[in-house]
């Protein structure tokens, strides 16, 4: 079932006095509008809950508050109870999953809505309150239903967002280690079924970063240019990587030509370093030409050990 507007119970927006909303005079006092948000249900459950949630382990406060929220609370109070707010809890899993929150978290949350509901308000102190609800907030206690539809509404946006997410590192632009092993795994699928070596046939042109301990800041900076300089001399066909902090890597052809682009990588890395003083003065490049392991195996781990430099 989709949560529409019909499904939420609200108060109409009221005009401003500018809007034409009434005069001052006609605005009721604020211990009033105070009085009657506490006689209100929906409040009084959304803020034990949001109290709950934070005693139960909600990591950051301005996080818990979403407009999906209201929606639940406003369920919960016109059914009489959790079980027919299935809608209203799919809408907040979703919030949840979309602004990043994680699914032991959201199911934290929402175990510490089911304890709220557990223990009725006004019976106890606020502290033995407290206590009761997180010794009742367990996840592993809710209902199955619940806890499936709210797990599985909150999957449908997380593995929507991994499977938007891009292979790329977000400072230098080139693809990530994951995708070169992925790439490295299909040449090395194509050259055992030519019969041929990817040793004979592909290297890797690696430029290797170097910063004084008290110039690690220069690092972003540096990476930013061997990405840059790198896509300037292999702009081809051939696949660009970032290796950890410090290195950015080429698969390309094995040729006569290598050598000579891995000098002219090397100029262009310097001339682009001598722009700025404190890289000229603090950093240094590399750069290798690297030959390729017999499997795929060996080629991750060699990937591994050049990103740790």
């Amino acid at each position: 079932m989709d949560v529409s507007a019909g499904d939420m119970e609200g108060v109409p927006f009221a005009l401003s006095d500018e809007q034409g909303g009434g005069s001052p005079p006609g605005r009721q006092p604020h211990a009033v509008r105070e009085a009657q948000a506490v006689r209100d249900p929906r409040a009084v459950l959304r803020r034990r809950w949001r109290t709950a949630s934070l005693a139960c382990g909600w990591r950051f406060p301005d996080d818990w508050d979403v407009a999906e929220v209201d929606l639940v609370c406003s369920a919960v109070v016109r059914s009489g109870g959790l079980d027919g707010a299935g809608a209203a809890l799919v809408a907040l899993a979703h919030a949840r999953a979309a602004a990043g929150t994680g699914l032991e978290e959201t199911l934290g949350d929402l175990a510490a809505l089911h304890a709220v509901l557990q223990v009725p308000a006004g019976e106890a102190s606020h502290a033995d309150a407290l206590d009761a609800i997180a010794e009742a907030a367990d996840a592993d206690a809710l209902p199955t239903r619940l806890l499936r539809i709210t797990a599985v509404a909150w999957a449908e946006v997380a593995l929507n967002h991994v499977g938007a997410t891009e292979v790329h590192d977000s400072l230098t632009g080139l693809p990530t280690q994951a995708y070169l092993r992925t790439r490295l795994s299909e040449l090395y699928r194509q050259a055992a079924r030519d019969g041929v070596s990817v040793a004979g046939r592909q290297v890797l042109v690696v430029i290797s970063l170097g910063f004084d301990d008290t110039a690690v800041y220069l690092r972003p900076a540096g990476m930013i240019l061997a990405a840059d300089v790198l896509r300037q001399v292999f702009d081809g066909g051939e696949s660009h990587a970032v290796l950890g902090a410090s290195t950015v890597v080429a698969v390309v052809a094995r040729s006569d030509d290598v050598a000579h682009r891995a000098v002219r990588l090397r100029r262009e890395l310097t001339e682009r370093f001598a722009v700025d003083p404190q890289l000229v003065e603090s950093g240094s490049a590399r750069v290798n030409v690297v030959r390729l392991p017999a499997t795929h195996d060996d080629a991750c781990v060699l990937l591994e050990s050049l990103a740790a430099r």
